[in-house]
């Protein structure tokens, strides 16, 4: 498996970006896509994850109001809907692909190589 993140940029607060994961490999509908960032001297951090169960993807509740995760299992991509964007928010973002419905980074076996947002206040 293969992760190819794209999408980051130098934003003004306030603005919106499209983030987007590409996946490469067998049985993409079987994983759990993620998205986690990690700003200098943080810990990563959980943002949201959809298990492709049907149901509502589940999103951390410190964004859940402004970024939307969503998944196209025909084009094997996952994507991060970023919008109202803060200073805060300036990280690196990266996806994940897991077996686990879970927020903890650690369960998650494939990593992309991430993307930077930059928040301009």
């Amino acid at each position: 498996v293969q992760l190819q993140a794209s999408g980051g940029g130098l934003v003004q607060v306030g603005d919106s970006l499209r983030l987007t994961c590409a996946f490469s490999g067998r049985d993409f509908k079987t994983y759990v896509m993620g998205w986690f960032r990690q700003a200098p001297g943080k810990e990563r951090e959980f943002v949201a994850f959809d298990n492709n169960s049907g149901g509502r993807p589940t999103t951390s509740d410190s964004v859940k109001d402004r970024f939307v995760i969503s998944r196209d299992n025909a084009k094997n991509m996952i994507y991060l809907e970023m919008g109202n964007l803060k200073p805060e928010d300036t990280a690196r973002y990266y996806c994940a692909a897991g077996v686990f419905s879970t927020r903890d980074p650690q369960h998650y076996r494939h990593w992309g190589q991430g993307t930077q947002v930059t928040v301009s206040s």
